[in-house]
């Protein structure tokens, strides 16, 4: 479509500005990988604070136990006998994959121990228990 004015012809301008487009894009980009590791562990669980704390960047199964022993794999409720046959699905070889257990601080050693002997029936040998770093006082 050309315009006319004062004898002169000008092509219309049919750009879109996407410079705003790709800001908003990025800044949701953004908010997403902030809030994914969040949203794995949707379970609320207190669990033991300790000094040697590694900060997870991959995704892994995670087993949970919460403050009533009620035991979660990847968030989704279990029963303790089924729990060694879903560890050892997902392909790959079972003693090479990783399982984090998390676990309230108020769980029995027996409950915790029996969910890792369950875990070590599914074939998964390399198990890391997590938890939190101590907070930082003004005093240390």
């Amino acid at each position: 479509m050309a315009f006319s004015s004062g004898g002169r012809r000008q092509a219309g301008l049919a750009e879109i500005n996407i410079t705003p487009l790709v800001d908003v894009v990025l800044v949701l980009l953004l908010i997403f990988m902030l809030t994914a590791p969040v949203l794995q562990s949707g379970i609320e669980v207190a669990v033991p604070q300790t000094r040697a704390v590694n900060q997870l960047t991959e995704e892994h199964s995670v087993v949970t136990i919460d403050a009533d022993q009620r035991v979660y794999f990847q968030d989704k409720p279990v029963n303790l006998d089924d729990l060694p046959a879903l560890v050892s699905q997902g392909g790959g070889d079972a003693s090479k994959r990783v399982i984090y257990v998390r676990a309230d601080g108020k769980v029995p050693f027996e409950a915790f121990a029996s969910v890792m002997d369950a875990v070590k029936r599914g074939g998964v040998t390399n198990i890391s228990v997590v938890t939190r770093p101590f907070e930082q006082s003004a005093g240390h």
